[in-house]
């Protein structure tokens, strides 16, 4: 745990307790292990994966909010790390410190929904998105999100789409229209 609260070195740590660099490398594993199944086990780690369950998180959004049709607000976080050995400027970020991305997506409680651990440092917040697998999920529509639906109070004959809110690291797309952008595209270059 205090690996894990510190950050402090792994040898720095088995020196503390008299015991070797290796063994702490094992404890660390075996904690990070079983605290990642508790966490299951209490459901504090369950993707949404239904559209009812997206519909939902977007309710609490407009309950809590007033912002009708999100499903999330998305963000990286750098998490400064020691330079791993041999790894050069891989991991060196703009703020002039070694870190490793924590992206996520939370729901209007401030709760993970989504997340994705572990890029490279060096890339933007957009860069880690574009790479990753919460990326691609995402832009590819597999997690089954809801299609268009109007809002209440507004002209009911008008469908919005369900979105993800982020700052401006973070690429303005459309999930609903990229089909009809390539086939757009096909037609211009035939």
């Amino acid at each position: 745990m205090r690996y894990l609260a510190t950050g402090d070195a792994r040898f720095t740590i088995a020196t503390s307790y008299r015991i070797s660099p290796t063994t702490v490398g094992r404890i660390i594993r075996e904690t990070c292990q079983a605290i990642w199944v508790v966490l299951k086990e209490k459901r504090y780690l369950e993707v949404p994966c239904k559209k009812d369950e997206w519909i939902q998180i977007a309710s609490e959004f407009n309950e809590r909010w007033n912002f009708p049709n999100c499903l999330g607000a998305i963000d990286g976080k750098h998490i400064v790390i020691q330079a791993p050995a041999r790894s050069g400027s891989m991991y060196f970020n703009y703020k002039k410190t070694f870190s490793i991305v924590l992206m996520a997506v939370c729901n209007a409680k401030y709760e993970f929904t989504l997340v994705d651990i572990g890029d490279a440092g060096r890339q933007s917040d957009g860069g880690v998105y574009n790479n990753s697998t919460l990326g691609n999920v995402i832009d590819n529509n597999k997690l089954d999100f809801p299609e268009e639906s109007p809002i209440n109070g507004y002209n009911q004959d008008i469908h919005f789409p369900y979105v993800f809110v982020a700052d401006e690291a973070f690429a303005l797309k459309n999930i609903y229209d990229e089909t009809i952008s390539k086939i757009r595209i096909d037609i211009r270059y035939s």
